[in-house]
């Protein structure tokens, strides 16, 4: 009788579980949110995303398997970065959905290649493994009644205070640009920091934005500053160099 009631428990605990996970909401979190929480084992262990890494930018970047080419090459261009993104106080998480186990031998396998003439690179960011999909479904990669992971491919990055400030998406078969992932995170850190914008195209060390007067007056009157650092194209239009 004890083995019927610990059995009717332990389908009562799941079939809640499963209607948990099928009534949860499938949405993209919006830029300025907090990044959903997730807990999940990695190539480095077990980790709590954001939460391990507060006080650090975060990009959370996502694979819909492993061993594919396109996302091989990411993964290869990331490692070869990775110091350039430490420098900038940021953590790289990748996730797929795929074992721990698969995730450790395809970080085995890629930290063989010597890509583009470089040197082989040891991969010391951490691989999440998502086989239920929840990290998937809580970051709106994958509406919840499809079986296709093909559309795992977003890139989040998410600030020192742990909310959402960037957000791209890439088909599959388009390889993702690291240097502008890069850039975007360097132009966020920059503005951060000053009353400024950055153009478009902006690359770190160029021309920034300034806010634009509020009439035709205000610029006028910014004019007459003859400050030698600001420039402008017209009124509501200002440059400055750094």
């Amino acid at each position: 009788m004890k083995n019927v009631f610990l059995v009717a428990v332990s389908i009562m605990f799941y079939t809640g579980f499963v209607l948990a996970q099928d009534n949860m909401e499938i949405r993209i979190p919006l830029i300025g949110e907090i990044a959903p929480s997730f807990k999940a084992e990695s190539t480095i262990g077990p980790i709590n995303f954001p939460e391990d890494y507060f006080g650090k930018w975060k990009i959370l970047f996502s694979h819909p398997a492993d061993f594919t080419p396109v996302c091989s090459t990411e993964i290869l261009e990331l490692a070869a970065a990775q110091e350039d993104f430490k420098k900038l106080n940021t953590q790289i998480v990748v996730m797929s959905t795929d074992s721990k186990n698969s995730h450790i031998e395809w970080v085995s396998s890629l930290e063989e290649i010597k890509y583009k003439g470089r040197e082989t690179v040891e991969i010391d960011f951490p691989i999440v493994s998502d086989q239920s999909l929840h990290i998937s479904k809580s970051y709106g990669m994958i509406h919840k009644n499809s079986s296709s992971t093909r559309d795992i491919r977003g890139v989040f990055i998410v600030d020192p205070d742990n909310k959402i400030r960037a957000i791209f998406f890439y088909p599959m078969a388009t390889g993702r640009n690291i240097d502008e992932i890069k850039r975007t995170l360097t132009a966020m850190q920059l503005t951060d920091k000053q009353n400024i914008f950055t153009p478009a195209n902006w690359q770190p060390g160029q021309d920034v934005l300034l806010p634009a007067p509020a009439s035709k007056e205000a610029a006028d009157r910014r004019a007459e500053e003859r400050d030698p650092r600001i420039s402008s194209l017209a009124w509501y239009i200002w440059f400055m160099k750094l």
